[in-house]
């Protein structure tokens, strides 16, 4: 306590004598009598009360105390440490909190999402190679019986081999819901029974219709990752995004009449004869 009173005086001695020489208000101010340095602050401040008040709103002191004996430089070495050692915890705790911030919107999808407009919506269906028509109506006789034409699609970098009535995975597609019906323009190559016709490279007058059935997850595949003699382990797991579609209707190719099967004629059951043992 003793030292750090005459710490604080020491200090308020050094500010007056520069507000003394820099203030022209203060120059006709007498200084004041030395001071025993066993005496209080507060009887400094009610006897000199124009030293201890701030005349200049744009001045601001500086509480760096200093002292040459050993005991307060390493008492000022521990409350620095401990400073830092406290503003280290603060940057880790800071770090942890925004790492899992990150955390909780990359799996929750609480961040900021880019918000689309309707034409970058259609640039970005039509690159990936489908167009979104809307969503299914009760009203709507999209499921058609099966008919022997089969066409080779193209859906971001797969390709896939379809015709009427069959049901494809692939990755995940933006801006399409359940019951949205699709065409799928990017047609490589058309074919039935009497003809076939490949794009150069695609048929820029062929089309395949779809509807989305579902958004669904892949099975897990396991990541597992080692460094021999390293202690390294790494286990990872990954479920892909999938989108079921159900493609309904194959144009672009003449279609051949599926010939009806006549009906079977009932046959004669043949009778079992009984064979003597």
């Amino acid at each position: 306590m003793f030292m750090a009173n005459r710490r604080r005086l020491q200090v308020l001695t050094r500010h007056a004598s520069a507000l003394f020489s820099t203030n022209t208000t203060f120059q006709s101010l007498q200084t004041p009598p030395p001071l025993p340095i066993y005496q209080h602050l507060k009887t400094l401040t009610s006897k000199f009360p124009l030293i201890f008040t701030n005349p200049d709103p744009n001045w601001s002191q500086t509480r760096h105390f200093s002292s040459s004996r050993i005991g307060d430089v390493n008492e000022g070495n521990e409350h620095s440490e401990e400073e830092e050692d406290d503003d280290d915890d603060d940057d880790y705790d800071d770090d942890d909190e925004a790492v899992g911030d990150s955390e909780d919107e990359s799996v929750y999808g609480c961040g900021s999402k880019r918000e689309y407009t309707a034409e970058e919506k259609e640039a970005e269906a039509a690159a990936i190679g489908y167009q979104v028509i809307g969503p299914l109506q009760k009203s709507d006789r999209v499921f058609k019986p099966y008919e022997p034409v089969f066409a080779v699609v193209q859906i971001g970098s797969h390709q896939f081999k379809v015709s009427n009535g069959d049901c494809i995975f692939t990755e995940r597609l933006k801006f399409c819901e359940v019951n949205d019906k699709l065409i799928l323009n990017k047609v490589l190559l058309l074919g039935s029974s009497s003809q076939t016709i490949i794009g150069r490279p695609l048929l820029p007058d062929a089309a395949v219709h779809a509807v989305v059935e579902e958004h669904a997850l892949d099975a897990k595949v396991i990541i597992f990752k080692k460094k021999r003699r390293k202690n390294y382990r790494r286990t990872k797991g990954h479920r892909q995004e999938l989108t079921k579609l159900r493609i309904v209707d194959v144009q672009g190719i003449e279609k051949p009449e599926v010939p009806e099967k006549p009906p079977k004629a009932p046959g004669k059951k043949p009778e079992k004869v009984a064979v003597a043992a």
